[in-house]
């Protein structure tokens, strides 16, 4: 399951790249959400996936998403079409980081619960 969760994050990493530095013309649009609302999700998702894949040491994993989303940002000045922002960046990393929280709080659910359940047999 380690292993699934784990592709699971790197190929949606993959996606949130070529979305980022591919072609505009490749690049999905929620026209509800706007430019910082889509942002916001897919960079949750990033988090959320890397944070239940890699749930072991944490603060690297969370070094390691915040880390990326300042490298796609970077990536975009050679990107033609794509201009970097310190904004996108920020929101990039605040989402990522409340995707992170989130499976961090998922597994301490979980845990928790297991704990229960063993102390009550």
């Amino acid at each position: 399951m380690s292993v699934i969760l784990k592709l699971v994050a790197w190929c949606l990493a993959a996606a949130v790249a070529f979305a980022t530095l591919g072609p505009p013309g490749y690049r999905p649009h929620a026209t509800s959400l706007g430019q910082g609302g889509e942002h916001a999700l897919a960079f949750v998702l990033v988090g959320l996936a890397f944070g239940v894949a890699y749930s072991r040491n944490r603060l690297i994993t969370a070094a390691m998403v915040i880390g990326f989303t300042g490298l796609i940002e970077i990536l975009q000045f050679w990107a033609p079409g794509r201009h970097a922002r310190l904004e996108d960046f920020l929101v990039d990393a605040l989402a990522a980081c409340v995707g992170l929280a989130a499976a961090a709080a998922f597994d301490m659910i979980v845990k928790r619960t297991q704990r229960s359940n063993a102390s009550a047999s």
